[in-house]
């Protein structure tokens, strides 16, 4: 029986994919695994018998990625599960930015109870006209789920759309339309790009990358949209780049004081992922996720660990073990074996970065000795026992 709680509410249509073999426990400190939407998880305690956290989401900032990576607890995310909702949020904030929608629903929400205001509609209305994007220049930071989604739909609405990823996976690569140019140096979307909207994933080297100097290469007018992490935008920076008219507009799904009093800027209260559909499938992604792990040692979109899938087991016994990504780890692992007299019908062992997983299929029964044995050895993280 695996033990898993819920940090947050998870979609019902989620935690129904769960079998009898799951039970829910409000005891975050006996579950085996967690779910979490946007719950901080940084101040908490974890204890032994945690194996796996799944974010129900793309982004993992509430989660200490590296303590995990120590403890050996494997961080999933569900990359693409809410990639449509947040692609339709930004479009919207294409037309929001260009067209003064909000102006004018103000305007006429002032002027309801006024008998006068068909005639009033005429004159007034020259003050909220904008501009159209077809034709113009938008530039995506970032050609992930989501930035390729929003470019491929701003390619049916006409703009000239240019992609900048120095790190863009094949299938974003497959699935980006023809029309689309792509970037190699970021300052051609500074320089350029009428609209510029950002899709990257918050890490060091992209923190703040929207600030006084890239702002500077900008042209006059320009409207930013970033739907992706707050960070990735120094705001106070931008709030002076607002207040001088260099930016036209800010887009942003992150309310916070430094920007939420600046002029010329329209903020959601962190709407991306908050649509009826994306909860769903974020919800089932991540138990999915969950399930593979825990009941057969596979691990598919980590984001501390490697990519690892031997399938379900079908011999006697499956082991797997986390641990750091160091020499002579392998020929350990199979010495504690061979000294036990059991043959490894099948393995696997993959890195990312400072950390690696192995697995192994065995002929012979593992005991719990074994797995002493194999956890003291210098590197170690965490052993499991699959089957």
């Amino acid at each position: 029986m695996f033990k898993y709680n819920c940090l947050n509410p998870i979609a019902d249509i989620g935690l129904e994919l769960f079998t009898n073999d799951y039970e829910k426990t409000n005891n975050f400190q006996e579950a085996e695994a967690i779910l979490v939407r946007s719950g901080n998880m940084h101040d908490l305690k974890f204890h032994k018998g945690l194996y796996a956290i799944a974010r129900a989401g793309a982004g993992v900032n509430n989660i200490p990625i590296d303590k995990c990576s120590n403890d050996g607890i494997v961080v999933f995310n569900t990359p693409g599960a809410n990639a449509n909702a947040v692609k339709e949020l930004v479009i919207s904030g294409l037309l929001l930015a260009s067209r003064d929608i909000i102006g004018g629903v103000q305007w006429v929400n002032s002027e309801k109870e006024n008998d006068d205001i068909t005639e009033l509609t005429e004159k007034i209305k020259k003050q909220f006209a904008g501009n159209e994007i077809a034709g113009k220049k938008l530039g995506i930071i970032g050609l992930g789920a989501i930035g390729v989604l929003v470019a491929n739909a701003a390619t049916y609405l006409d703009m000239k759309v240019y992609g900048y990823d120095p790190y863009m996976s094949v299938d974003a690569a497959w699935n980006l339309y023809k029309g689309i140019t792509h970037i190699k140096d970021i300052k051609d979307i500074f320089q350029n790009c009428d609209y510029i909207s950002i899709h990257a994933p918050l890490l060091e080297s992209t923190k703040f990358m929207i600030n006084k100097e890239s702002l500077s290469m900008m042209k006059d007018g320009v409207v930013i949209l970033n739907y992706a992490r707050d960070l990735l935008v120094n705001e106070k920076d931008l709030a002076e780049a607002l207040k001088s008219g260099k930016v036209k507009k800010y887009l942003s799904d992150f309310p916070n004081p430094d920007i939420v009093n600046a002029p010329n800027v329209i903020i959601t209260p962190h709407l991306g992922a908050s649509t009826n559909e994306s909860e769903d499938n974020c919800a089932k992604m991540a138990v999915k996720e969950i399930r593979d792990f825990l009941e057969n040692g596979n691990i598919k979109n980590s984001v501390n660990f490697p990519q690892c899938d031997m399938g379900k087991c079908i011999s006697k016994s499956r082991v797997s073990i986390a641990h750091k990504n160091v020499k002579n780890m392998i020929s350990q692992f199979t010495k504690v074996f061979g000294s036990n007299d059991i043959n490894i019908n099948n393995m696997i062992n993959k890195s990312l970065n400072d950390y690696a997983y192995s697995m192994f299929d065995l002929d012979g029964e593992v005991s719990q000795e074994i797995l002493d044995e194999i956890k003291n050895i210098d590197g170690i993280l965490k052993v499991r026992k699959i089957k």
